[in-house]
């Protein structure tokens, strides 16, 4: 006789691992009832506006704020001195060392600048008031006196010899002079090889540019002594951390709120200056104090992304093999020591420098320099793509040098599904990847043997076609513990509380699917709570690629405590053996019976019982931290194909295609935008991005009528394919994917950009290939 059918079968195989469920916070979104940082209002509150330089260097001889004190409806002008006089720190600079052991310099900014500014947009003060408008009109009248110094704006004018020092502690405006390698083996393996690539490679700087900007609101509860921020950020915890330590108070009277996030990419990563300013501001004055940027002001005042230079060489033997890689030069920091700053063209440089070819040796020599610029920060990726695009570059490069296909040059030199584990030079050690099969299974999605055709017909247009690859290999972000939090509420859902934050990601559903599948909860019940830092026991954030795997993680061994209280639970009210109880898609039942009791009817069991036995838990509830996984090896293989007018220098892709290993996928559709993303803003690094400053230290691409976005008309329709290899070093086998995009797409569009433009015997050109570089360069090589 057939069982029964079980409808609740099919619901769990509609939300299992694997599936593409859509974005739980999707509905909530698309009616226009997010609740990002600005739309936030408390009663009472005061409006704050920064004042801010406008001078890139250059000495404070007096602000005045006199005037700006007596308009009406002004409640306060704050100026460094009233920070200092309240206790307030500095912000946080990190240690370092310098390759030969001596410690880095460590200028620590101020909130608000005294004595010296030392970039275009750095506050100077706040104002607060009534409303915003009257908080705008008192900034303007505040009069800052400065005498000018000469200005840096590049970390390789920065360190030429009688530069302008932007700090008096930073000899030569070198922060971190950084080394990876055994320079004397690296040295022989070039001077022995039969062939040496080398390339000078501009890592262009770019604006950030969420959706939304920044925004903040500050409280003090003087009942409890207590500060209250809310705001949009990467991570409460980590937030409280840090502005706790600023405004010199224990961690417990700092308290940290986020809601909706509208896109961060490692900016909302840090503290910053306008948030302290808001805590001092609220505590000082009693009231709320509200601050959001303006779009003017983002462009100076967010940290921005990028901005290397570096020269990279590639050395191979006779038959094509690669014997070394060596990558030397430049990281510009800006003005301050900023999230992560030191970390893109150093470590990260060299954890993804080889990426999935077997190279001997690597060698990273950078100096990381202070200019007279905004801060430079994390910005999605944070070294790997650089890395990646460093040797990609070099590969496509190398193969026209010596006459080699690039296919056959690539895999000469892939690493091999039998070499795994592989420990590469960089001493990341990969636990799998078939690097050869995604490349071929790339080549037939791109067509690639009928590119002739397609080339063709775009010459038959006055078009020049070309294709380029980007096989890439990205080292996620170091492991770190993550809280696994499951709440049973009384309400009849369950509560994930974690430490990761979503940003944009969709971190509910996939959480979920991972909670379903490990304690059988209906999908629809369970919710997620990341941004409140009172609630949190641990919590690393969100970035480096890594929350599906440290959140993920955590879930599924709080999901193994809950398991054992209930099996323990279960015992008690089933009446038998511990020993006899097993757990099963949601269900904990006595071996060999039918007897059985369902988890979300055990916990509310618990719940009402009033007498339970001595050491038999109240509550199926655990607040676990997870010690965090090693990184992941997320991989794959982009292929671009761009036309190119060589009478204009505009550039139009016209196919993408892209295989990728991110081994198990929780959530193929989330997935698949997540990569669509990275492959968007890769393509406008690319094509199109780039912050320039005058000899002054003036941004003179400050707004969107300068800086040039990507917009839906610039891509072409995105092939996605995967090819999973599921990670050794998690319990969920998983691998990070939401930097991948960039990583892929750099390198990608620039082969293709040089394949065009070799028939005019261009062999490189710096991103971003807008229309007049690509025209200039064309213009230069014809006869």
């Amino acid at each position: 006789m057939n069982a029964p059918f079980d409808p609740s079968l099919l619901t769990a195989q509609k939300f299992a691992v694997g599936q593409p469920v859509s974005r739980k916070e999707d509905p909530v979104l698309l009616r226009g009832e997010g609740r990002y940082a600005d739309d936030l209002n408390r009663p009472h509150q005061f409006y704050a506006v920064m004042v801010r330089s406008r001078m890139a260097h250059g000495i404070i001889r007096d602000i005045d704020a006199a005037a700006a004190r007596g308009m009406p409806g002004v409640r306060a002008v704050i100026l460094a001195e009233d920070l200092d006089t309240a206790g307030v720190r500095d912000m946080p600079a990190a240690a370092a060392k310098h390759r030969d052991g001596s410690p880095t310099p460590r200028p620590s900014q101020r909130p608000l600048a005294a004595g010296r500014v030392r970039y275009v947009g750095e506050p100077i003060a706040m104002v607060v008031a009534d409303t915003s408008k009257l908080a705008k009109d008192a900034a303007e009248v505040v009069f800052a006196d400065i005498d000018p110094l000469p200005a840096v704006t590049t970390a390789a004018e920065a360190a030429a010899a009688g530069a302008s020092l932007v700090h008096d502690d930073a000899p030569g405006n070198m922060c971190l002079d950084f080394h990876f390698g055994d320079a004397e083996k690296v040295s022989a393996a070039f001077a022995e090889a039969a062939h040496v690539t080398r390339l000078s490679l501009r890592n262009n700087r770019v604006v950030v540019c969420p959706m939304e900007p920044r925004s903040a609101i500050a409280e003090y509860d003087a009942d409890q002594d207590r500060l209250v921020l809310r705001l949009g950020c990467q991570g409460v915890f980590g937030q409280r951390t840090l502005l706790s330590g600023i405004m010199g108070v224990p961690v417990e009277k700092m308290h940290i709120l986020t809601g909706n996030v509208g896109g961060s990419f490692g900016m909302k990563a840090s503290a910053y200056p306008e948030y302290v300013c808001l805590l001092h501001a609220a505590r000082s004055l009693g009231r709320p104090v509200k601050w959001t940027d303006e779009r003017s002001e983002s462009f100076m005042s967010d940290s921005h992304g990028r901005d290397h230079e570096m020269v990279a060489e590639l050395a191979l033997d006779a038959g094509g093999k690669f014997l070394a890689v060596r990558v030397t030069g430049y990281g510009n920091l800006g003005a301050w020591l900023s999230n992560a700053t030191t970390i893109p063209p150093t470590l990260n440089a060299v954890k993804n420098i080889v990426g999935v070819y077997a190279t001997p040796l690597i060698q990273v020599s950078t100096k990381c320099m202070f200019t007279n610029t905004t801060p430079v920060g994390a910005y999605r990726g944070a070294g790997r793509p650089e890395g990646n695009y460093y040797m990609e570059r070099l590969v496509e490069t190398a193969a026209r040098e010596l006459g080699i296909d690039r296919l056959e040059l690539r895999r000469r030199n892939h690493i091999r599904p039998e070499q795994m584990p592989y420990k590469a030079p960089s001493g990341m050690v990969y636990d799998g990847g078939e690097f050869p099969a995604i490349m071929d299974r790339a080549l037939r999605a791109a067509d690639w043997d009928g590119f002739a055709g397609r080339q063709a017909e775009s010459r038959a247009r006055g078009r020049i076609r070309g294709r380029g690859i980007g096989h890439y290999l990205e080292v996620t972000a170091d492991a770190g513990n993550e809280m696994g939090g499951i709440r049973f509420g009384d309400d009849g859902h369950v509560t994930i509380v974690t430490g990761t934050l979503d940003y944009g990601q969709g971190h509910a559903s996939p959480f979920a699917q991972v909670l379903a599948a490990q304690l059988g909860v209906p999908f629809e019940r369970i919710k997620l709570l990341q941004g409140d830092s009172d609630q949190l026991v641990a919590g690393g954030g969100t970035g480096g690629s890594r929350s599906i795997m440290q959140s993920g993680g955590a879930i599924v061994a709080a999901s193994e405590l809950v398991i054992e209280r209930g099996r323990q639970a279960a015992a008690f009210f089933l009446e038998a053996a511990m020993a006899d109880i097993e757990f099963s898609r949601g269900r904990f039942s006595i071996v060999g019976t039918d007897r059985s009791i369902g988890i979300m009817d055990l916990a509310e069991r618990l719940r009402l019982q009033v007498e339970l036995p001595d050491g038999m838990p109240r509550t199926l509830d655990v607040s676990h931290v997870f010690k965090g996984v090693p990184s992941a090896f997320p991989n794959g293989c982009h292929i671009a194909e761009i036309e190119l007018d060589p009478d204009t220098g505009v550039v139009e892709v016209v196919g993408y295609t892209t295989v990728n290993d991110f081994g198990v996928l929780v959530n193929p559709m989330l997935v698949e935008g997540q990569a669509h993303g990275g492959i968007a803003q890769g393509i406008g690094q690319a094509l199109m991005e780039r912050v320039a400053y005058d000899e002054d230290g003036q941004l003179i691409t400050g707004s969107y009528m300068d800086y040039a976005l990507p917009r839906a008309n610039d891509f072409p329709g995105l092939g996605f394919e995967s090819h999973p290899v599921p990670a050794r070093t998690n319990p969920l086998g998983v691998k990070g994917c939401g930097e991948a995009g960039c990583a892929g797409s750099l390198p990608a569009v620039m082969n293709a950009v040089v394949d065009a433009l070799a028939e005019f015997g261009i062999d490189h050109i710096d991103m971003p290939a807008t229309p007049h570089r690509i025209w200039q360069a064309i213009q230069a090589a014809r006869p």
